[in-house]
């Protein structure tokens, strides 16, 4: 063989060999889709609040990478929910392997938008919101995790605020109209009816944004509300700190569905622990990612949950919380 030829013949050997490992490495890259409600996209990341560095964590202990074998493409649909059937549309028309969409409106409408890419959410409750038939064997291309183990959180969060004010007589509760009308809202009534206690809505309008927020705490004062419970809609996370301070100026104690609020200066907050969460999230991911069907993963229910008590906010609504609350909880702000 002549040195031309042979120089010819490699060349096309490794320009083949080339195409074969990029393909290769192509066939092996995964994408995900990773939608927030509301929360920022720079929040998104390893880096970012403790529970997403769980979850990135957890999917490289499972085998799947961010930059070596995963592909994440992150939207949020910054709480505009009128924007969240056109955001699901635009991340279904880029066909990814797999969309985690957090948020019960927002899993609702990439319902909708596929059948057959898989979903993995998180959700309160996905059977009374309409998202499957059954936590134990969803069905379709939809899985996740229930933010509370059910509707019973509600009752168990007016609870506590009836532990913390003996003279409890009217509870206000803070959400969307779509929330306070479905399966959710009637949980809340149900609640308040068994524990013998007024439940005033405080309905925002057709949109999550600041000036709703004080609309609604102006009528919650001009009711001289008692106390006020923060629906679990993931929208009202773009507004912790103005919910807060909205609610401290007002003087309502308030029981959130988040610690971040009460990191932030809320009164309490009875949640989900949410680093585990976001743990569970990732094995659901990579199960699925490995060729699971997401019909057949059952719904995760957390059992484990986090009373944090402010006592900061508690000294400066004069609010002297029992020694038994205090005493059963996860962590005390002081």
């Amino acid at each position: 063989m002549r040195r031309r030829d042979f120089i010819t013949l490699f060349s096309c050997t490794a320009a083949t060999w080339s195409l074969a490992a990029r393909a290769q490495q192509s066939a092996k890259m995964k994408r995900m889709a990773f939608v927030q409600s509301a929360s920022k996209i720079s929040r998104m990341t390893v880096s970012g609040p403790p529970w997403y560095g769980a979850f990135f964590d957890e999917l490289g202990r499972l085998g799947y990478v961010e930059g070596k074998n995963l592909g994440v493409e992150r939207s949020s649909g910054e709480g505009r929910t009128d924007r969240y059937p056109a955001l699901a549309r635009d991340v279904v028309s880029t066909n990814p392997d797999l969309i985690l969409a957090v948020g019960g409106r927002l899993s609702l409408d990439f319902k909708m938008a596929t059948t057959t890419i898989p979903i993995v959410t998180i959700v309160i409750d996905p059977v009374a919101l309409g998202l499957v038939a059954n936590i134990g064997r969803p069905g379709g291309n939809i899985t996740g995790v229930t933010i509370a183990g059910g509707l019973d959180i509600i009752g168990k969060r007016m609870g506590l605020l009836v532990e913390a004010m003996q003279k409890l007589s009217t509870v206000g509760y803070l959400a969307s109209r779509p929330f306070w009308e479905d399966a959710r809202g009637a949980a809340a009534r149900e609640a308040a009816k068994r524990a013998g206690i007024a439940l005033s809505p405080a309905i925002l309008g057709n949109a999550f944004n600041e000036a709703e927020y004080e609309r609604v705490f102006r009528s919650l004062e001009q009711d001289r509300t008692d106390a006020l419970m923060i629906s679990e809609e993931p929208e009202h996370a773009a507004y912790i700190a103005m919910i807060v301070e909205l609610a401290a100026k007002s003087r309502i104690p308030t029981i959130y569905p988040l610690r971040e609020f009460a990191d932030a200066g809320g009164l309490m907050a009875y949640s989900i622990n949410q680093v585990d969460v976001y743990r569970r999230l990732a094995s659901l991911v990579a199960m699925i990612l490995k060729g699971a069907n997401p019909g057949d993963i059952p719904f995760y229910q957390p059992t484990k949950f986090e009373l944090v008590i402010n006592l900061k906010a508690a000294k400066a609504l004069g609010l002297q919380m029992p020694a038994m609350l205090l005493g059963r909880a996860d962590e005390v702000i002081e």
